[in-house]
């Protein structure tokens, strides 16, 4: 045994060992099975990687799309899975929405997998996840987009026929038979059963006990052919259903058993009860009507008063219409769909502010007249009258009083129906629901920039800046909000670049909201909008309730975004580029900065550089383009394919630190900044399936202990045989 050949065997050792290799193609390797929306691993499962080429081959069958995208709140939706065949199902199909609620799916004759949405108290994107294992694993997911029932299609929904003559059954000189209709084909079964469930909000208000809840509450009719038609005089129903005055009918196949949830379905929309109420009400509905009126009126003096947070409205209606970021149309007045205004006499437009107040979630209305003057409760029983139940909901959702729409029904229009449309007593729903008149708002301040590009300020100031790449429109730090926008040269017919410049896309985010892009796409004039970098459809719904912020498409020409401070962006076409209009409260005043100027009511300071240095508004097109790439943005830096990285700031002299996931090493820079010149200061770097260095040095070090080891066994060894010789010379 000599060292020279340990040593040998141990460099031939070191030599085997396998180091970073080169990167597998995108999909070669690892599966998107319950990893959606991730980029780690050996190949990315987030919604980029189709563009981007890295997707795991299995992306489509685990991450799921889905068609239809979005149905009413209600629930009863049938949608399929694309892309995913199951020819074989020996186990049933489940489909789970937010971890919690199950709905039971189906695979049909050709292979595709269906699931049915399930009755929600929320709207908004709902994640779900899939099973088709008989809920053993659910390792694929998706997105529904659960819609407020006034936003569904018609052609969705039951339709109850002359509702008027439902909502006032009963009353003075409104009897004989009520009629439903739906169209047949959405429901694919012989036979149907028309069921009443009722709506209704228990516990204590404004505490952890209170509770919305749907319940089935008996058959209309049973095993009726589906025609699309059905016509009956109601009945009273029993005394243990009167307590429910608020509901909506349900049509389902006849094959499932009463009450049965989430099940394919159609609903009417919810509406007063009127026509099942008992004969106390049918004999006197006056005094009914008025007795329960008083009984509103003494729950809401122990009620806390919800009209103190309220935001002002708008004087005028072109103030309500041009106030985009904290007021939208009622549909319920809409003089865009012809202002047929039932609640409402001798307006022609209300608006809703966009967001619940903060503390008890509730709305603001604001009506107007043809000639544009808001019409008060105090003038008239047509006015604005705010609501103790924002009609929209309100964030989180699901618990009173933020349930969209329904809440609203059971303190804010059940109680007209009492006071004002059943008995004579409206003067006491006004006390409790004045219209808010105009004296404290103050319009947003507004911002633009269009062209190619043109800028006008907060404060009026205006300019050109003809800078090309990425740039801060407007930061502002009291609610971290960052809009961004990308400049680029147009093109000329003739297929060359012009010299000038105009706006592309634009980003938007604030505080930990959804980050939301609108850019023109790849054909002219055409807007596309990407959530946290996915391209959305407008296909089946205009209107999105997303996270922080509320989304708004009109056509493929313009967007509008409502964030949850009551700053509002209007993005549209105009020409080759982009038109941004950003509208902000007096809130923001002396919290802004970016291209869109300092809102403090001085122009002369809207062009500030980051150093504090101000520029005078007389100043020349070369110094202006310096405050303009004072606020260049390197754009948003992707992290490495199966690693991460650290830092979200993306302006100038910002840093962003890279790593890599276990198992990986990293081959490049492990960090990036943005310099002046709006370049970052280094690329992504890759992250190569490898073992790492740590691991590397620690085999060659524990083989250097191995050969030290075996070095001292060796000298061990031979000082043995040399004493052991010498003994045996002895005499």
């Amino acid at each position: 045994m000599k060292l020279p050949v340990l040593l040998w065997a141990l460099l031939l050792l070191l030599a085997t060992v396998p180091g970073p290799g080169p990167r597998p193609a995108g999909g070669a390797k690892g599966t998107c099975s319950s990893r959606c929306g991730d980029r780690d691993g050996l190949c990315s499962c987030h919604p980029t990687c189709s563009g981007l080429r890295t997707c795991c081959s299995d992306f489509r069958d685990f991450c799921l799309e889905i068609s239809p995208y979005s149905g009413s709140m209600m629930g009863g939706k049938d949608f399929v899975v694309q892309h995913l065949s199951w020819l074989d199902p020996t186990d049933g199909v489940i489909c789970r929405f937010k971890e919690s609620i199950q709905t039971l799916g189906h695979v049909d004759s050709s292979g595709h997998v269906h699931c049915v949405s399930p009755l929600l108290y929320e709207t908004g994107r709902i994640p779900f996840t899939l099973s088709l294992d008989n809920g053993r694993s659910f390792p694929r997911s998706g997105t529904w987009l659960a819609v407020h029932p006034s936003k569904v299609a018609e052609t969705e929904k039951s339709q109850l026929v002359n509702q008027t003559h439902w909502q006032y059954y009963g009353t003075a000189d409104t009897t004989g038979n009520l009629t439903l209709t739906w169209q047949a084909s959405v429901l694919p079964t012989e036979a149907v059963t028309i069921e009443l469930w009722g709506y209704e909000e228990t516990g204590k208000p404004y505490s952890g006990e209170w509770t919305a809840k749907w319940s089935y509450l008996y058959p209309l009719v049973t095993n009726l052919p589906n025609s699309g038609f059905f016509n009956f005089t109601p009945k009273p129903a029993p005394q243990k259903y009167q307590r429910w005055e608020v509901g909506a009918l349900r049509i389902s196949s006849s094959k499932y058993y009463a009450g049965e949830k989430d099940v394919h379905a159609l609903w009417s929309d919810e509406h007063a009860l009127a026509w099942h109420l008992g004969a106390d009400f049918q004999e006197d509905p006056v005094a009914w009507a008025r007795a329960q009126c008083l009984a509103w009126e003494e729950l809401e003096d122990q009620l806390p008063n919800f009209l103190e947070e309220l935001p002002d409205c708008p004087c005028t209606l072109a103030q309500a219409r041009a106030d985009s970021g904290r007021f939208h149309t009622d549909y319920g007045c809409d003089i865009e769909r012809g202002s047929v205004c039932t609640y409402h006499p001798g307006s022609v437009h209300c608006v809703r502010s966009v967001q619940a107040s903060p503390r008890y979630a509730s709305g603001q209305q604001c009506c107007y007249t043809e000639a544009g003057t808001q019409l008060l409760t105090a003038d008239s029983t047509g006015g604005s009258t705010p609501d103790r139940g924002h009609d929209w909901g309100a964030p989180p959702f699901r618990t009173p009083p933020r349930v969209p729409g329904l809440s609203h029904w059971l303190y804010d229009v059940i109680s007209f129906y009492h006071c004002c449309l059943w008995a004579p007593d409206c003067s006491r729903y006004m006390r409790r629901r004045p219209s808010s008149d105009c004296r404290s708002y103050r319009p947003p301040r507004l911002a633009f920039a269009f062209g190619d590009p043109h800028f006008i300020t907060f404060d009026g100031a205006n300019f050109t800046f003809n800078g090309r790449g990425e740039y801060v429109l407007l930061e502002a730090p009291l609610t971290n909000l960052r809009v961004q926008g990308r400049a680029e040269p147009g093109t000329t017919p003739e297929g060359t670049q012009d010299r000038g410049t105009g706006l592309t896309a634009v980003a938007v985010q604030e505080g930990n909201s959804d980050v939301v892009e609108v850019r023109l796409a790849g054909g002219a004039g055409v807007l596309e909008v990407l959530l946290n970098q996915e391209v959305l459809s407008f296909t089946e719904q205009s209107w999105m309730d997303l996270k922080g912020m509320f989304l708004s498409a009109a056509a493929e020409e313009s967007i509008s975004i409502m964030l949850s401070s009551g700053a509002g962006l209007e993005v549209s076409v105009q020409g080759p580029f982009l038109s941004v209009a950003v509208l902000l409260p007096e809130k923001f005043l002396t919290h802004t900065r970016g291209l869109l100027g300092t809102l403090n009511d001085d122009p002369k300071d809207d062009f500030t550089l980051r150093n504090g240095m101000v520029l005078p508004p007389s100043s020349s097109s070369r110094e202006l383009f310096r405050f303009g790439a004072d606020l260049r943005s390197c754009g948003w830096l992707a992290p490495p394919p199966n690693g991460h990285k650290e830092g979200i700031s993306y302006l100038m002299g910002s840093t962003v630190y890279f790593h890599c996931n276990s198992g990986y090493s990293l081959v490049g820079a492990e960090t990036s900044t943005c310099q002046a010149d709006g370049t970052w200061s280094r690329p992504t770097p890759t992250c190569q399936p490898g073992r790492s260095y740590a691991v590397l040095l620690s085999i060659i070090f524990g083989g250097l202990g191995v050969v030290a080891l075996v070095a001292l066994i060796y000298v061990l060894l031979r000082r043995r045989k040399s004493h052991m010789t010498s003994w045996g010379s002895q005499p």
